[in-house]
């Protein structure tokens, strides 16, 4: 009996599935994560035509206020009461030189509650306060009057 000797040549086809894999899994991690990377509660945030950035608002340690269309106010996403808040952000500012907070107010808020959360950081010591805003986009249609 003699036996042949099959030699194989080198493999020309890449095995895609282990990436596949790989990528699937990476997918599933950042659908998950992705969410919890917006900082502060997520509000509808007032539209205007020229909104000035305020890239000092997506660091870590900035001071951020959001207020709900309900009412609810969130420092730092831990609500809190409007008469609380000068004592907490008192706390937070303590030690800086930049003594700025940024306000997420819903737009349907009652203006009333924006005003009294921006008296009582105003109180805290707070020397500006930023209110940020969404830009209008070209070709959107805006609602006005009452």
């Amino acid at each position: 009996m003699s036996k042949k000797k099959t030699v194989l040549g080198p493999l020309s086809e890449i095995n895609v599935t282990p990436m596949v894999d790989v990528m699937l899994v990476m997918l599933i991690i950042f659908m998950v994560i992705t969410p919890m990377l917006s900082k502060g509660v997520s509000v509808n945030l007032v539209k205007t035509k020229n909104p000035i950035a305020m890239a000092a608002a997506d660091k870590d340690d900035a001071v951020l206020v959001s207020i709900t269309r309900d009412g609810k106010v969130f420092l730092q996403s831990k609500p809190y009461t409007p008469d609380d808040l000068p004592a907490k952000v008192k706390d937070l500012l303590t030690n800086r030189l930049d003594k700025t907070c940024y306000i997420k107010a819903d737009m349907r808020a009652k203006y009333d509650l924006v005003v009294k959360v921006i008296d009582n950081l105003r109180a805290a010591g707070v020397d500006q306060v930023g209110l940020l805003t969404d830009q209008i986009k070209d070709g959107e249609v805006t609602k006005t009057g009452i």
